[in-house]
């Protein structure tokens, strides 16, 4: 079985299994499935897929279908790329012993993707008797699981709650990242109260369950996966795991700019070829760290290649990068190398889900598990001649001095959470500086030592309180009951009062800001002689031509709503620019650029009440319009008009729709 395992791993995936690889897929067979794998980044663990399939094909009990959940919507998907070379591997003439053991009737495996370029092209709801992988983020599977289906119709939100509830291994990439919804999963795998009453109805479902991947250890589950001395025997294992990262920690003048001073220690760094990332924990900070990278070069006369990478930009702009990491040499794996200084400025949505691999890293202070991240993002495959540099900087910290015992509970509270915020700052400097020391005050940031760091923690009550206290804290959220399920699995009904929303069950109570979707088209669904818009007219139009993932720019609702005012004074766009859809694309409202004037001139509560009701909305806005920069960024003060798929895009796959204007 051993023999076998390993050549069909091989052929599937163009490499040998890894020691704790074969450790796994023999786990799986016997159908002892552990609770997460708790292994250092940098060691291939979305090959998970792959040890599933495999297993799969030995022990039919194990669930058929895999749902690879992904906190981040990043640019390049690993995730996805993983599964599609498994699909087209397996559909190979010598994988079909391998297909007529897994009771595949057709020879390609079903992959669907519910992020990125690739929507949802619903193979895995053709066959639900096939194997199948379906990858997507937390909002786009935890939204079909709990009815929700954001983008799903009414009618089929039953059908997508069901094939994820049943006969599903769920596999969360990052679990660290998102807490609520692995104790979610958790409940749904593990509590009877979810489950149907008669015993043999529950013998006859098969169940979900729940795998998560994590390489900051925070789960401290007795039945996690970890990485086992005996597995150092793999040589390319010792080379990630001993990739050699030298850490600083260089405290700034709290009077000096941050992004002054991460510009300037990226700079450092700029050699021919040489791949810099930067990493900012705001979005503001990134851009002025880009401007000012770009400023050092034109002032010393070097041409450099630089790029942006952060959350708010348009699906279309941010995927262009996928082939700008490939080019310049900054996706792990890539043979190609550019003859420039080359510059990646990222916020955290280059922190995960995506393969880079840099030669030097600079940034500033977050919680620790983001660190971790972070440090895995350079020289992610080892075996360099020379240390990758990683510097952070980061301002002293202060405590804060104590108000007196009868000061007002004004200052008690603006003390309490200044200290809080004393605190988490030196619990993030202990923590990195609990790494081993190397020469002249730098610290080991490889995979070996940070793991090393994670089991000293675990017999060092001191040490594990630090690393708890720079760990973001898990968010609360709230508990799930059947009924609530049996509310949200009345989907035909719109109105529900017991329909609670899902978010705080995927997200948890927390503080992020409410967020809004843009989207731009050439040709909206509105009368041109002066008729009312009609709801189900326009619904249906976007029911026809719904709005494709990569025309959507997700952000603050606060900068919608600042965007839309200020582009409104300056815009001379005539009739309707704008229509308002929910999450399930029904038509809510629309917009003029008077109507926009109006509420800038009303009152603060007439304010406060139109940018609530963009909250979670889509907004799709005409082209002329405009307000969109070339990077794919909101700017009232953009001149060009944006491209838009209904008027210069290609075709792009799951979009079988085309919108022809037709004058009466």
């Amino acid at each position: 079985m051993e023999n076998t395992f390993k050549s069909r791993f091989a052929a599937l995936t163009k490499h040998l299994p890894f020691r704790w690889q074969q450790r796994l897929y023999q786990r799986l067979v016997a159908g002892d499935m552990p609770s997460a794998l708790d292994l250092p980044t940098g060691l291939g663990k979305t090959s998970v897929m792959t040890i599933w399939l495999l297993a799969r094909a030995v022990n039919p009990s194990l669930p058929r279908r895999l749902v690879y959940v992904v906190d981040r919507r990043a640019v390049v998907d690993q995730a996805s790329a993983e599964a599609e070379q498994l699909r087209n591997q397996l559909a190979q003439d010598d994988m079909a012993g391998l297909r007529a053991a897994l009771g595949m009737t057709q020879p390609s495996l079903a992959v669907s993707t519910l992020r990125g370029r690739l929507a949802d092209n619903r193979q895995w709801l053709a066959d639900p008797a096939a194997p199948a992988i379906i990858v997507g983020t937390i909002d786009m599977i935890g939204s079909r699981l709990l009815f929700e289906g954001y983008g799903v119709s009414r009618g089929m939100r039953p059908f997508h709650a069901g094939l994820l509830g049943a006969d599903s291994l769920f596999v969360i990439d990052e679990a660290h990242l998102c807490p609520p919804f692995e104790a979610l999963l958790k409940h749904i795998e593990t509590e009877a109260d979810l489950k149907p009453d008669d015993e043999n109805d529950r013998q006859l479902i098969p169940p979900l369950r729940l795998l998560s991947l994590s390489a900051t250890g925070r789960q401290n589950s007795e039945r996690a996966f970890p990485l086992e001395p005996a597995d150092r025997e793999d040589a390319l294992v010792t080379q990630r795991l001993d990739a050699q990262k030298s850490l600083s920690i260089e405290a700034i003048d709290t009077d000096k700019n941050l992004a002054e001073g991460l510009s300037e220690r990226a700079w450092q760094h700029q050699q021919p070829g040489v791949r810099v990332l930067v990493y900012c924990n705001r979005r503001k900070d990134a851009q002025a760290v880009m401007a000012a990278i770009e400023k050092i070069a034109r002032r010393e006369k070097i041409k450099i290649n630089s790029e942006l990478l952060v959350g708010a930009r348009r699906a279309y702009e941010r995927e262009s990068l996928s082939g700008w990491l490939n080019e310049t040499g900054f996706k792990a794996g890539s043979e190609q190398r550019s003859t420039q200084p080359v510059f990646l400025i990222a916020t955290s949505a280059g922190e995960v889900g995506i393969d880079l691999d840099a030669d030097h890293m600079v940034c500033d202070l977050v919680p620790f598990e983001r660190m971790v991240q972070r440090f895995g993002r350079v020289n992610r495959r080892g075996g360099g001649e020379r240390a990758a540099q990683i510097d952070v900087l980061t301002t002293s910290p202060i405590e804060p001095s104590k108000p007196a015992d009868n000061a007002k509970d004004k200052e008690q509270q603006k003390y309490a959470v200044a200290y809080e915020k004393y605190q988490l700052h030196v619990a993030q400097l202990g923590a990195l500086k609990a790494l081993q020391l190397l020469e002249h005050d730098r610290f080991d940031a490889s995979p070996g030592a940070i793991n090393h760091l994670k089991h000293r923690s675990g017999s060092d009550p001191a040490l594990a309180r630090t690393i708890q206290t720079a760990t973001t804290p898990e968010p609360s959220r709230p508990a799930l009951s059947r009924a609530l399920v049996d509310a949200w699995a009345m989907t035909s009904l719109r109105e529900h009062p017991g329909r609670s929303d899902i978010a705080p069950w995927l997200r948890g109570w927390v503080d992020d800001e409410p967020q809004t979707t843009v989207a731009w088209r050439e040709y909206l669904p509105c009368p041109e002689d002066g008729r009312a818009l009609d709801s189900k007219e326009v619904t249906a139009f976007f029911r026809a031509a719904p709005l494709h993932i990569t025309e959507l720019l997700e952000t603050r609702t606060s900068e919608v709503y600042d965007w839309l005012l200020k582009r409104a004074k300056e815009s001379d766009q005539a009739g309707v620019i704008a229509l308002v859809l929910n999450a399930a694309g029904e038509y809510q409202s629309f917009m003029t650029v008077q109507n926009l004037r109006d509420i800038a001139k009303n009152s603060q509560i007439r304010k406060q009440q139109f940018l609530g009701s963009l909250i979670g909305q889509r907004i799709v806005i005409r082209r002329g319009f405009g307000g969109l920069d070339t990077d794919g960024l909101l700017d009232q003060k953009a001149k060009e008009l944006p491209m838009t798929l209904d008027a210069d895009w290609p075709a792009l796959p799951r979009c079988d729709w085309r919108v022809r204007y037709c004058p009466v």
